[in-house]
Formats: C-alpha cells, sequence, structure tokens
C-alpha cells in the first residue's frame, strides 16, 4: 500500500514572503504508463532477488516475472492519500514491491520448492540459560520460575507485561523467555538496506504432539512479537518470519517445531493466544490424523 505515511507527503503549498502560494502535488505522475512502470519494477526484481551473486542476471526469467509483477500491480497494490503507481520507479519503495512479490512467488511455491535455512556457522544455536546481564531499566516483570529461566524480563511497553501474565497463567504454557540478550536475529530488507529484526519473545507451548522416542516432549516453538502501531517495517518484519524463517528451520526438521504470532491488541493478546494456539493444534492434528478433517462432498 502507497500512502503518505510512507512516501512523504503528496501535496505541499510552496509560497514566499509575498506572492502567491503554489500547491505542488504528484498529478503529472498520472501520466506515466503502465507499460513503463512495469517495465521498471521487473528490471529491479530480476537484478535484486533473482540473480545469484557474482552471476549475471537470468534474463530468461525476464517474461515470467513481467507477468507475475504485472499480476501483482493489477490485483495487490493499493494507492491513498492522493499516491500514484509510479511512485514505484523510487529505488527505495522498489524494492519493498520486490519483497513483496518475491515473498508472494514463495508462498506459492513453499510445496514445490521448500525454503532452506542457512544456520550461523558459529552460533548456530542458543540458550536461556546463557543470559546474563545488568540493566538500569526500572520497567521490567519478575517472572516466574516455573514458567521461565531468567528471573526478570526487562520491558519495552506495558503490553509486553500483559503478555507475560498471560503467558504464565495459560495451562499449555511450559516456558517462554524474553529474546532480550538471547542473540536471537532474523536478517530481512527494507527499502534496499539489510536489517536485523528481534523478536519479542519465545514460548514453548504443549499443543497437545505425540512425545519423541526418548520420552521428551515435543513442544511447539511460538516466537511472538508484541506490536502496537504497524509501519511498513513491521509488515516486512512479519512478511519475513512466516515466508522464509518459520518455514526454512522447520524444513531443518533439528530444532522442533516453529510457528510465529503477532499480538496487535493489548486487550485482545489472551484472547489471540488462546487462539493462535488454537490454530496450532488442529493443524498438528490435520498432520497427525488427515482423514478425521476430510469434509465429505
Amino acid at each position: 500500500m502507497l500512502n503518505p505515511d510512507l512516501v512523504g507527503p503528496s501535496v505541499t503549498q510552496n509560497a514566499g514572503i509575498i506572492g502567491e502560494a503554489v500547491n505542488l502535488d504528484l498529478k503529472h505522475l498520472g501520466d506515466m504508463r503502465t507499460s513503463t512502470l512495469l517495465f521498471h519494477l521487473t528490471h529491479r526484481l530480476l537484478y535484486t532477488k533473482w540473480r545469484d551473486p557474482g552471476e549475471e542476471p537470468k534474463l530468461h526469467l525476464f517474461g515470467q516475472l513481467k507477468r507475475v509483477t504485472k499480476q501483482w500491480l493489477d490485483t495487490c497494490l493499493v494507492c491513498e492519500g492522493e499516491t500514484y503507481p509510479a511512485q514505484l520507479v523510487y529505488q527505495e519503495l522498489a524494492d519493498m514491491a520486490c519483497n513483496r512479490i518475491t515473498a508472494g512467488i514463495t508462498r506459492a511455491l513453499i510445496g514445490d520448492r521448500p525454503v532452506k535455512a542457512l544456520l550461523d556457522p558459529y552460533n548456530p544455536t542458543g540458550s536461556t540459560s546463557h543470559v546474563r546481564f545488568n540493566t538500569s531499566k526500572t520497567d521490567r516483570w519478575q517472572t516466574s520460575s516455573e514458567r521461565c529461566q531468567i528471573n526478570w524480563v526487562i520491558l519495552d511497553s506495558d503490553w509486553e507485561a500483559e503478555f507475560c501474565r498471560v503467558a504464565e497463567l495459560h495451562p499449555l504454557v511450559r516456558a517462554y523467555g524474553k529474546n532480550h540478550n538471547l542473540g536471537l536475529e532474523v536478517p530481512y530488507r527494507y527499502g534496499g538496506e539489510t536489517r536485523k529484526y528481534r523478536p519479542d519473545f519465545i514460548v514453548l507451548v504443549d499443543d497437545g504432539r505425540p512425545a519423541h522416542f526418548d520420552g521428551t516432549p515435543d513442544l511447539l516453538h511460538l516466537v511472538v512479537e508484541i506490536k502496537g502501531y504497524r509501519a511498513e517495517d513491521a509488515k516486512e518484519k512479519k512478511a519475513t518470519m512466516e515466508t522464509h524463517w518459520i518455514p526454512g528451520v522447520n524444513n531443518l526438521g533439528t530444532y522442533g517445531r516453529w510457528a510465529f504470532a503477532e499480538f496487535t491488541s493489548v486487550f485482545q493478546i489472551e484472547a489471540d493466544f488462546q487462539k493462535k494456539i488454537e490454530r496450532e493444534f488442529d493443524r498438528m492434528m490435520v498432520g497427525l490424523v488427515p482423514e478425521a478433517f476430510a469434509r465429505t462432498p
């Protein structure tokens, strides 16, 4: 979605000390042909998303990517607040669009071409048992020793305190921890720039899956983000987690089962948390007993 919050003001009044003021707007961008925008966006997509480092672009993919890009422009792009599709020729906005298109392609092919996770060769795993730090922050939650290995949760907002309360009281939660000095970082791209996303919490949920052969419980690792205002970068983080990170770590099969949840309303955290657990439980049951969930015509 293009809007003034993302691209900046769409109408600006230019006025001197004396004389008539002039309104500067973006209406001239409406004159750009769709074919011109389509070429520029497909070119950017091909050169930034579908080319291996140090290799020549795969020009034979241009036609397919052009059809996908046109479908995205026709069905997915929304312009509000007197913005125009032609603004996607700007590199930062073009990179955002390319991220969305690539994520859509990845989701469509997730069954045929699974996402492969690349681990940090120096720190492939982490644990809350290694978390130890000093802090001067006074906003914190004293955790229950039955649910959390870390004695304090450093709060970034009151919403996180509410989540701690919900997590400690929920009967299916076996353990949780705040991702503070834990080292869990997810790389993502926003506006052509590589950034690192640090989710808020990791929760171990007993969703009813049978234990492993050695008797250890098969718990769901639920990555949780507590978000109030959802800017465009928050949408990129969520898309990266759901499209790349979660499928990638699940395809490894060596770190258990993972899922992602984003809670955006403090008054609905408890209800949303319950719904997320129920959805994951249903998904697990479909995998175990698919015939029980088959619909008869």
